[in-house]
């Protein structure tokens, strides 16, 4: 049967007449999901993407927000600057996104979310950590900054891998960090926290990404009289640091940055990596309710025992709670008001990595601060508390401190 437009429209009148209102489907809301999904990032990018996604399915189910369905919009930036550039535009003249979360790699994020700064919207970086994402537009040369974060950033990371050294008593450290902004970001940082201890590493090194053979860069760290490795940088590579260890028969702690978590950390490093410890936001442990439905869902929608950067699919979840939470208070998707919201929730947000409570104000765009961040370490392939207490004390919220600057 042909329904002609004149008849559709009669139809519709007749029915405003009858005072019968037609039924229409909201528009979904446009959601930015952007990582990399292929390359040697991808256990971050999947695992951040795959926990977004379930979040955004929780939502759905349970009717959306402000009536409307999230419809996540995903794009693989596959770790390069450019290509993140690239994407960032798409997303926002072509799809029309309202915000966009995801960015795994510092220098990707660097390059892509000025274009989110400029159109007004806000982006999340659920997994990239250098210091100077959430600074980038910072007051006072910005009115407002469109950029946040749910990650541990370096500065809290270098001062809790330097604070640790200390603790345990060592004095000569060495410093191994990929060439990327990523490592080489983390490395500044790293020495700048030493310096406020007025300490100096007796060794500072590079490599980069791809590199398998790093005993150039142990054996300087060695003869130094290194007495342990602060190592900065991602899983391939920092799995590479331990078998060259091993290779050299030279066996010293190592203190990583946060990937040493990867899955790939874990597959090419085998029990050399047993003992690193890293800090973590997140470690799979069941003994939170919340917890264990995420890691059960998790598990059950890909098929996998164990989440491959357990981190990255947790914080990736969060974010996508923490956005719908402030649309929701915005009452619409209007990019300040977003902003706005998210600078002054009022409503906690449960998430699994923690219960966030004014996680954002106008000056501080990070939610991560240190009292959240617990030490985890390699064990037959796993990552366990590497502290008893942090186990002990795992269903216990923590809030995040007043100031984590």
């Amino acid at each position: 049967m042909i329904v002609t437009k004149r008849a559709l429209v009669g139809a519709l009148l007749c029915a405003t007449a009858l005072g019968v209102a037609p039924s229409f489907a909201a528009d979904p809301i446009k959601i930015g999901l952007t990582g990399p999904y292929t390359g040697g990032s991808s256990s971050m990018g999947v695992s951040m993407r795959d926990g977004a996604k379930l979040a955004a399915a929780e939502i759905n189910k349970n009717g959306g927000v402000l009536g409307r369905q999230i419809q996540l919009v995903e794009r693989d930036d596959e770790a390069k600057n450019e290509v993140g550039a690239q994407v960032a535009q798409e997303l926002i003249n072509k799809e029309k996104v309202v915000a966009t979360v995801g960015f795994i790699n510092t220098g990707v994020a660097l390059a892509a979310q000025r274009f989110y700064q400029e159109a007004e919207i806000p982006v999340f970086n659920n997994v990239a950590t250098g210091t100077i994402i959430t600074e980038q537009f910072k007051a006072p040369d910005y009115d407002n900054n469109y950029v946040f974060r749910n990650s541990a950033y370096d500065v809290l990371q270098a001062g809790m891998m330097v604070d640790e050294a200390v603790r345990q008593g060592f004095k000569k450290i060495a410093v191994l960090a990929d060439s990327t902004n990523y490592g080489q970001l983390g490395r500044e940082d790293i020495e700048k926290q030493l310096a406020a201890k007025k300490m100096k590493a007796v060794a500072v090194e590079k490599f980069n990404i791809k590199d398998v053979d790093m005993t150039a860069q142990l054996l300087k760290a060695k003869e130094a009289g290194a007495e342990v490795i602060l190592a900065y940088g991602i899983g391939p590579e920092l799995a590479q640091i331990t078998n060259g260890m091993a290779k050299l028969g030279w066996k010293v702690p190592m203190i990583a940055s946060w990937p040493a978590s990867m899955q790939s950390f874990l597959d090419i490093a085998g029990t050399n990596g047993n003992g690193v410890i890293m800090p973590q936001t997140f470690i799979e442990d069941k003994s939170v309710p919340k917890r264990a439905s995420f890691l059960d869902d998790y598990y059950k929608t890909y098929g996998v025992t164990k989440i491959p950067t357990p981190v990255a699919g947790a914080q990736g979840y969060d974010s996508i709670y923490l956005i719908a939470a402030a649309i929701k208070q915005a009452g619409g998707t209007d990019g300040p008001k977003i902003r706005e919201a998210l600078e002054n929730l009022n409503t906690k947000v449960e998430g699994v990595v923690t219960t966030y409570d004014h996680p954002f104000n106008g000056k501080d765009h990070n939610a991560i601060s240190r009292n959240m961040v617990v030490f985890g370490k390699v064990q037959d392939g796993k990552i366990v508390y590497a502290n008893p207490e942090d186990a002990k004390n795992a269903s216990t919220v923590r809030v995040k401190e007043k100031s984590s600057n």
